[in-house]
């Protein structure tokens, strides 16, 4: 029977971010992408992926997915039965993310939400997709995604619990991945990530950015389908 996989989106981005990974790896597992646009805080989000999921499930979270899945990992440990950490972050943000956090959601109240501008690219993807398809769905999931979600998320994410306590008692096969050029969450977190958590590995993917599901999709899936024929959890 193929594995149970709970595919956990980031800030503004909805099922197409993890489409591809999806219908690759329908061989092997059953995949199924949570939607986290409805609450605005991360126990919360586990707590209705808890609700939504299966009994027993592969764990892929992406950025704030990544968070997501951490609070996962706390509430319910025994139901994860192996865990992949994608440019995301353990810590929480510091002063100057959450000052840039909070500057964003009081622009709203001051004009129409704008998604993710084309100058707001850089931050998200490697400059070779800037202006390519990947740069286009990026912006047509943040402006699908909305106002209202964004403000959850944001909220959500600034009020995250320091996961960093947690990454040593993680106890199933973990994959870290991180895209070398990411601005968002850069390599040095998930480096940290790699050391605190006992035998987990880690991928870079070579110029790639914060978003490698849509940037390197072929080898996002290469990657994930390696993971899952890992040694099974107990």
């Amino acid at each position: 029977m193929a594995e149970a996989l709970v595919l956990l989106p980031g800030l503004l981005c909805d099922a197409r971010l993890w489409r591809q990974q999806a219908d690759d790896l329908a061989d092997i597992a059953a995949p199924w992408i949570a939607d986290l646009t409805q609450d605005d805080s991360i126990p919360a989000m586990a707590g209705r992926v808890l609700t939504q999921a299966p009994e027993r499930f592969a764990l892929a979270g992406l950025s704030m997915g990544g968070y997501v899945a951490l609070e996962i990992m706390r509430q319910a440990p025994e139901r994860v039965t192996r865990l992949a950490l994608m440019d995301t972050s353990a810590a929480p943000d510091g002063e100057s993310r959450k000052a840039e956090r909070e500057r964003a959601i009081k622009t709203l109240g001051l004009g129409r939400f704008m998604g993710v501008t084309e100058a707001m690219l850089p931050q998200l993807v490697h400059e070779s997709h800037v202006r390519s398809p990947v740069g286009a769905t990026v912006r047509a999931m943040a402006k699908e995604v909305g106002q209202q979600a964004f403000v959850r998320q944001q909220q959500a994410i600034l009020t995250r619990a320091d996961s960093r306590p947690l990454l040593p008692l993680i106890a199933v096969p973990t994959l870290i991945a991180v895209g070398e050029d990411d601005r968002m969450t850069p390599p040095p977190l998930a480096e940290a990530m790699h050391q605190a958590i006992p035998g987990a590995q880690l991928h870079r993917f070579a110029a790639c950015g914060h978003l490698p599901p849509l940037e390197q999709p072929e080898a996002t899936s290469a990657v994930l389908r390696d993971w899952l024929n890992w040694e099974q959890a107990a």
